[in-house]
């Protein structure tokens, strides 16, 4: 069963999403195995914190982030991947590493990558480590507004 926060906010806004279920599954990589999903379709949540403030960046599962990059599209001073310490508490209703990238639900700012943005469709974890979602990704851009960002 997705995170039933987001379910609810997908739900109220009308969106058509779709669920997949899959053997449990930790890393990007064996996610999108196991879901038979390919790497490059699956998204990713990475959580950073960009001048001290907590932020999601989402990227294809197939690519890593470039936190150089990160910090000057941001303008920021500073870019560096977060702790599971210092965000495990943020997700309550998720398994830790399984965040679906809807930052607006967690009052965190979201950037996804340039590759994401020309894509029909978005597949992320859905607060498990046994199921996806997958939706529009034209959805996904009007309810979470994610700054598109170079990465």
């Amino acid at each position: 069963m997705p995170v039933a926060k987001l379910k609810a906010f997908l739900d109220d806004n009308q969106v058509k999403y779709r669920t997949i279920s899959h053997s449990p599954a930790f890393t990007a990589q064996e996610i999108a195995a196991s879901a038979h999903v390919p790497g490059r379709e699956l998204a990713k949540t990475v959580m950073v914190k960009i001048d001290d403030k907590m932020a999601m960046v989402v990227l294809p599962a197939s690519q890593k982030i470039n936190l150089g990059r990160l910090k000057k599209a941001c303008g920021a001073t500073e870019a560096c991947l977060a702790s599971e310490t210092e965000f495990k508490n943020l997700f309550p209703d998720c398994e830790l590493g399984a965040m679906p990238p809807f930052g607006n639900l967690y009052g965190m700012d979201v950037y996804a990558g340039e590759a994401l943005a020309g894509d029909q469709e978005i597949t992320f974890n859905a607060g498990s480590h046994t199921e996806l979602m997958r939706l529009a990704y034209a959805d996904f851009q009007r309810l979470v507004r994610p700054r598109v960002v170079e990465l």
